[in-house]
């Protein structure tokens, strides 16, 4: 079994072997992940993954944000849907926004016919829970278990949540903290599901790298 307590305290200590972090590269803010995962002392390299190779190549995943809907066509029309499905089932994987959007089981608010999810992580969400670009705004969280009682700066464009959790294997993470149009405070914005991590914000469009600093540590406590 692998160990429960997430804070980054009591990761940093488990392994101090360097990894190699892929970004799905299909579409949307892949660039912003890289360029903060370099910044890592214990990631040996940042790779744009576009192909099941690459994707074979690298020990933890990170599925950006963008337009879930484009990238989970370009996933299938590249044969990708398949091995993202196999690799999350035991590799570490992050996704952010409309990479949250591709790790739930299931998502309500999809465009007519709806669209493929890779799954994984044992929730239901809402897309465009916010409404357009217009509605995009920032706000100050706690991420306890994660930072402990320090603050972190959201991001949410046009920003999915979570509506339900499904199993008792899945751990809130965050919360809002007030609310933000008809959405309430306490709507759940994060979670982890043993190896899995989602948020519904965009740290990459930050420069506080604490969150890939934490993703990264997770990876190296599933090596």
């Amino acid at each position: 079994m692998k160990r429960e307590r997430i804070g980054i305290e009591n990761l940093i200590s488990i392994d101090h072997s360097k990894m190699n972090i892929g970004v799905l590269a299909l579409q949307g803010a892949f660039l912003e992940h890289l360029h903060m995962l370099r910044d890592i002392p214990e990631v040996a390299s940042a790779i744009a993954v576009r192909t099941a190779e690459e994707l074979g190549s690298v020990d933890a995943l990170i599925i950006p944000g963008g337009e879930s809907t484009s990238m989970a066509l370009i996933a299938e029309r590249s044969n990708m849907l398949e091995p993202l499905r196999t690799f999350v089932q035991t590799k570490p994987t992050w996704g952010t926004c409309a990479g949250m959007i591709m790790l739930a089981n299931e998502a309500t608010g999809a465009k007519q016919g709806g669209q493929q999810l890779v799954g994984g992580i044992d929730i239901c969400v809402n897309r465009n829970q916010f409404g357009t670009q217009k509605e995009s705004f920032a706000t100050s969280l706690h991420l306890p278990d994660i930072l402990g009682d320090e603050l972190f700066n959201a991001i949410f464009i046009r920003a999915p949540v979570i509506s339900h959790i499904k199993s008792d294997k899945v751990k809130v993470v965050g919360r809002l903290e007030r609310q933000v149009g008809n959405t309430t405070a306490e709507t759940i914005v994060a979670v982890r599901q043993e190896h899995l991590f989602a948020t519904a914000f965009h740290p990459e469009l930050t420069r506080d790298n604490r969150l890939h600093h934490y993703f990264v540590q997770l990876a190296l406590s599933y090596k």
